[in-house]
């Protein structure tokens, strides 16, 4: 497939997965602030938290706090992120928005940093996580596999390894009684490139031709961008990034690297190819200046310097 959506959703992770890379603690505040802003863009949901141990990752001590802070807006989802029974009971005390789904990580190394646990280990505590969604009637439609594209410990990964993972994903999702309808591929390792996306996602869909596809991508080696345009030609709809290119998974042995694709510059990208997203790209700059404000450093944000084709044509004009 090479014809390229007519719209794509884009999902926001900077105040989520930017700020639990972050070496420094970042005030309440301008958490909030931050979050506060990016829902005048037009995005329609924001990633705000994580309910992760603060012992592993301190920056998210603070996610009950920042939570019951945010004045949401009606029309955004504000969600939280889990990754145990114990970080899933804390979201669901909370105010904001939780995901039903599957998670299964790619390598059991990766699993082990990530976690704490080995993949056979998470996906048994899983189990009692998909028992609490049944009990409380909410919908798991979705899998997440992690480190889909490659690990930075075990290396290259193999297709027949992820289509694996999916198996599990709509196992363990159907004897839970639910059904999927897609599979996000994550890539907190940096490894994904264009031929590699077009390749898993290829096979994904030889198998599971009904399953939706979804991509969270990482330009810790400089390939999101074009990572994520493999996607869009191969009819991906659904997209995660962070606002200025916050981010990065800090068990990923990644330190220092660039984080998730950019909000700005893929919304740029889509918008000058007549993809619509529905955000207000020179909105989205303004929060993106922001952001580098709140976390005090350089971030790796290309169209917040470079502006808009819109403007530059504005200036040539003149």
């Amino acid at each position: 497939m090479s014809d390229l959506p007519k719209r794509v959703a884009i999902s926001e992770e900077g105040p989520r997965e930017g700020f639990q890379s972050e070496k420094k603690m970042i005030p309440v505040v301008d958490k909030v602030r931050l979050i506060e802003a990016l829902a005048d863009t037009g995005l329609r949901h924001i990633a705000c938290v994580s309910y992760v141990n603060p012992k592993r990752v301190p920056t998210m001590a603070d996610a009950e706090e920042v939570a019951s802070k945010i004045r949401q807006k009606p029309g955004i989802e504000y969600s939280a992120l889990w990754l145990n029974q114990q970080g899933l009971e804390r979201a669901l005390r909370g105010p904001l928005h939780v995901d039903g789904g599957v998670r299964v990580t790619a390598s059991d190394t990766f699993s082990r940093k990530n976690i704490g646990k080995s993949v056979a280990d998470a996906m048994v505590e899983q189990r009692m996580s998909l028992r609490t969604f049944k009990d409380r009637g909410m919908p798991v439609e979705w899998g997440i596999i992690l480190g889909a594209f490659g690990c930075n410990y075990e290396g290259e990964l193999t297709t027949e390894l992820i289509l694996q993972r999916v198996q599990l994903a709509l196992d363990e999702a159907e004897m839970a009684g639910f059904r999927l309808k897609g599979i996000k591929l994550t890539d907190a390792m940096g490894w994904a490139t264009p031929r590699s996306v077009e390749r898993l996602i290829g096979a994904i869909r030889n198998k599971w031709p009904e399953l939706e596809i979804a991509l969270h991508l990482h330009d810790t080696r400089g390939t999101g961008q074009a990572a994520a345009y493999a996607g869009l030609r191969m009819g991906v709809t659904r997209f995660d990034a962070s606002i200025a290119g916050l981010g990065g998974c800090p068990f990923a042995a990644t330190d220092g690297a660039a984080g998730n694709i950019c909000t700005e510059d893929f919304a740029f990208m889509c918008e000058a190819m007549g993809v619509e997203t529905g955000l207000d790209i020179d909105r989205l700059i303004e929060v993106a200046r922001l952001a580098e404000e709140v976390v005090g450093r350089p971030l790796p944000g290309h169209v917040m310097r470079g502006g808009t084709l819109t403007a530059a044509k504005q200036r040539a004009n003149a």
